[in-house]
């Protein structure tokens, strides 16, 4: 049942949240009270005292340690929340146990799945950090890469033919146009940072185009901008030179003076050469001047707009990242099951624990068909 001190309780963490000015809080989409009538809620002292995630002893391994064969980090932090809340319910307990039964039998697709897994990494954390914006350019396609992994995850899943994780499949989006987003718009070799540049693919942003055209080749398009004026005024001695007081200019010898165009305004006179600039010299000087600094402000921009777009998607990368890290457990079971020789339990309502056929790992004496009543 209920408390009624839980709404305020949840309502006093936003409130603290917000006063301490922890605003981007995108990623809580929901808040939920743990149901204790679905699972056992372990204490720290419990979990300390049976070794469920670390050992008492030097040398020694933990329930964690033996069954953690999870690929994923959100994979092993499920895990690990298992374990700490593990379930009350038999028919909830059957059904994880059917799907590492049906993993188990199939070698196959579980193999597979094991590989498509190490290409996801933590989908979890990702997502969280899109909620606050600071996931980086070179996570951005790391997301990509992950999104893009999905389809055939529940290609192998399906493969199976296991109902419940056909269920489950359902629940698992691979976001496809966001993918499809990302790879047009963000190069495959991105940085980790942001200020490094180089992170909006070509042929997203004109103007980032030519910018970085501007930046990476200012020298050339000067020599090109010289070649271009030599050959409309047939001056041969015209340059295009630079200093500190005028800028870019363009220089003719006092014997070529006759031949400058109107358009050439000049700027100074020396003993045997005049100093011009026209209208398309000073439009490529601003270029050249204020590329690099124009080049950080719009591909900043043209990120930002991007991660707005990813957040749009967040509540559908978060399911399917928390579906994700179930599959990873279930499988990582499955493995653990086969390398050592785990028969898949039968849980129900009764209070009799039956063991029969039991083999002797660890010398027990617990002999087969032995039945222990009313636990």
């Amino acid at each position: 049942m209920p408390c009624p001190l839980q709404p305020a309780a949840a309502g006093a963490v936003l409130y603290y949240l917000d006063m301490t000015k922890h605003e981007l809080v995108g990623h809580i989409t929901s808040i939920a009270r743990i149901d204790e009538s679905t699972c056992v809620l372990l204490d720290r002292f419990t979990l300390r005292n049976l070794e469920i995630l670390d050992t008492l002893h030097e040398g020694g391994r933990s329930l964690a340690d033996i069954i953690d064969k999870t690929i994923t980090p959100m994979g092993g932090r499920t895990l690990r929340r298992w374990l700490c809340m593990p379930l009350k319910k038999p028919a909830e307990i059957n059904e994880r146990l059917d799907i590492v039964e049906c993993f188990v039998h199939h070698e196959t697709e579980r193999l597979e799945l094991e590989q498509i897994l190490r290409t996801i990494g933590d989908l979890e954390r990702l997502a969280s950090k899109i909620a606050v914006g600071r996931i980086s350019p070179r996570e951005t396609v790391q997301l990509k890469i992950a999104l893009q992994a999905i389809k055939p995850l529940k290609e192998q899943c399906l493969a199976t033919g296991n109902e419940v994780l056909q269920k489950w499949m359902q629940q698992l989006d691979n976001c496809e146009s966001l993918c499809e987003k990302i790879d047009h718009e963000v190069r495959e070799d991105a940085p980790s940072m942001l200020n490094k540049g180089n992170v909006i693919a070509t042929g997203v942003n004109a103007e980032l185009d030519e910018l970085r055209e501007i930046s990476s080749h200012g020298k050339e398009l000067l020599l090109r901008m010289q070649q271009r004026e030599i050959e409309n005024t047939g001056i041969p001695t015209l340059k295009i030179s630079f200093n500190n007081v005028f800028g870019y200019y363009i220089e003719v010898s006092r014997s070529f003076s006759n031949q400058v165009p109107a358009n050439f305004v000049r700027k100074q006179t020396l003993a045997n050469a005049e100093r011009y600039i026209t209208e398309d010299l000073k439009v490529l000087e601003n270029k050249i001047l204020g590329a690099n600094e124009r080049l950080a402000v719009l591909e900043r921009q043209l990120f930002d707009d991007l991660l707005h777009k990813i957040s749009a998607e967040l509540p559908r990368i978060q399911k399917t990242a928390s579906g994700v890290a179930r599959l990873d457990v279930l499988t990582a079971l499955a493995e653990v099951a086969v390398k050592n020789g785990y028969t898949k339990p039968v849980e129900d309502e009764g209070d009799e624990l039956i063991i029969e056929e039991a083999f002797d790992h660890a010398r027990s004496k617990v002999k087969a068909g032995t039945i222990i009543e009313k636990i």
